[in-house]
């Protein structure tokens, strides 16, 4: 089953790709913006329940889809940009285990509890 789920996530990564290759934009700006979506995790400034749930929001898939959509609806590139960004970050997040954050921490995630993978490795 895990295979099965890594496999979605590169189909949707691929998928973001396509759809920033066919944008004004030039190549670079895929990498430039990658990391922007991981600002979120400002929000555990304020404690782990906002933490959780400005992370879990910019890295929600259905976001990114719906961003997606309204550019494409709207013909705004940016949009498509903003989406396909989102969607490229989170499937790239999701394929390397990290998923969507319980209010419990940081570590505690949808997909496993990332803690118990760091102590697992040493």
């Amino acid at each position: 089953m895990k295979k099965l789920l890594k496999l979605e996530e590169l189909a949707e990564l691929l998928a973001a790709t396509l759809i920033f290759a066919h944008l004004p934009y030039a190549w670079w700006w895929l990498p430039a913006l990658f990391l922007v979506p991981d600002l979120s995790m400002l929000g555990y400034l304020a404690g782990p329940r906002a933490g959780a749930f400005a992370y879990n929001l910019l890295h929600h898939k259905a976001l990114a889809i719906t961003i997606s959509l309204a550019g494409w609806l709207l013909g705004q590139p940016l949009w498509l940009l903003a989406g396909s960004v989102l969607l490229f970050h989170s499937a790239f997040d999701r394929l390397l285990g990290y998923g969507l954050k319980y209010s419990s921490g940081f570590k505690d995630t949808h997909l496993e509890n990332l803690g118990q993978r760091v102590s697992a490795a040493a």
